[in-house]
């Protein structure tokens, strides 16, 4: 998985401190350790092995969450796969729960998790329709917010990333555009959904970028940061954006405001944050979040290490200038060994809302068998079921070089 940008006035920079949280001193930030988080990554593999019911998530990728103002969770998913799930062994005599390669599949869903922690109920998948024809959603990040500013009625704003059936490089779909999607609450019904950012007119696709693979509250705005899909063989990193919209208006295509370099304009000219294009940028889907004076950026390692490790960066402003790569970590891959030679990871997604009482970091990850043809790789996801869904760290950062 992985804006028109519109014609306008051009916005004054605020300075650097301006966007820091309550004025807290920025300091380099670095992970000191990770540990797997069994808890979380086995509440999702005991919620999906479930086999009671026909419809419900049983693996998905593009794992993001919100918290909700009752306290549940909601975890929302882009391509995704519901149905029942047989225990092991397989059709192959492997000793691996699996999935019918007839089971449904659907282009984006969502689960909601009790307060307990404990995973409840999917919602009816898709939960957000295809466009047209040949077109399809995929959920990034979200937020809950006032329906209007000043409102006291609440709403979940999820942004989203409208893609399109593509060829060559672009199997796994063409960029389209940037939308937002607003959930009511408590029920989380659909009540629309609107474009902020159409990027069907950028001629070469590489250059299109979408937003909201984050969004991260500072103290007016909410920063929205997005990337192209320009990593190639030859340039083995993508770039980075950022827009910001002020607290509230998410949902208003005309209250965003896209960095271009020298200000936060309505301009047509987005500029990159971060990526040179070859040792520093950002794979298709990062992360950010606030920690204290800082903002710190995980991403999956630029070149082959891109299949494998995840790194940082780290910045005092959320438009840069960002410092690194740190050096990476391998997180772990499902327990198969053969399958491990055919694995990847990707799309590292931090949980803010999910921080342990100590401070750790809750940072999710998907594996995905590593196949250039779509089907092919659905077919052994399905033979382990385990593949196919988050798995968990828990993250200690502390001040760093």
């Amino acid at each position: 998985m992985l804006a028109a940008v519109l014609a306008g006035t051009l916005f004054t920079a605020l300075p650097e401190q301006d966007d820091r949280e309550g004025g807290a001193a920025c300091a380099p930030r670095k992970v000191a350790s990770w540990t797997a988080d069994q808890r979380t990554t086995g509440e999702f593999a005991r919620y999906g092995n479930d086999a009671s019911r026909d419809d419900d998530w049983s693996g998905g990728d593009g794992t993001h969450s919100v918290r909700l103002p009752d306290g549940r969770v909601l975890w929302l998913f882009s391509d995704t796969f519901l149905g029942k799930v047989h225990g092991p062994p397989n059709l192959s005599g492997q000793p691996h729960a699996w999935r019918d390669t007839t089971a449904p599949f659907v282009r984006n869903s969502a689960v909601v998790m009790g307060r307990s922690g404990r995973l409840e109920r999917t919602l009816p998948a898709p939960l957000f329709a295809d466009p047209a024809a040949g077109q399809w959603r995929w959920p990034v990040a979200a937020k809950v917010e006032p329906r209007s500013p000043g409102s006291s009625e609440q709403v979940v704003r999820v942004l989203l990333w409208t893609r399109a059936t593509g060829t060559g490089p672009w199997i796994y779909g063409l960029p389209l555009a940037t939308e937002v999607a607003t959930l009511s609450l408590p029920d989380l019904r659909l009540e629309g959904t609107v474009r902020v950012s159409d990027q069907s007119g950028v001629k070469d696709p590489a250059e299109r970028v979408l937003y909201g693979t984050t969004a991260v509250d500072g103290e007016e705005y909410t920063y929205v940061f997005g990337g192209n899909d320009g990593k190639t063989a030859v340039r083995p990193a993508s770039e980075a954006y950022v827009a910001r919209v002020p607290h509230g208006r998410l949902a208003e295509p005309g209250a965003w405001r896209y960095w271009d370099g020298e200000g936060w304009s309505t301009g047509r000219k987005a500029a990159p944050v971060l990526g040179d294009g070859e040792k520093k940028g950002v794979g298709s889907a990062y992360t950010v979040v606030r920690d204290e004076g800082t903002w710190v950026l995980f991403t999956m390692a630029a070149g082959a290490e891109g299949l494998s490790t995840i790194t940082s960066y780290w910045s005092c402003a959320p438009n840069g200038p960002w410092h690194g790569p740190a050096k990476g970590f391998a997180p772990p891959l499902p327990p198969d060994g053969a399958a491990r030679q055919s694995t990847a990871v990707y799309n590292p997604q931090a949980h803010p809302a999910l921080r342990a009482d100590d401070g750790r970091l809750l940072l999710s990850y998907d594996v995905n068998w590593l196949e250039s043809n779509p089907q092919a790789a659905q077919a052994n996801v399905s033979r382990n079921v385990s593949l196919y869904r988050p798995r968990f760290l828990r993250l200690r950062l502390v001040p760093g070089d």
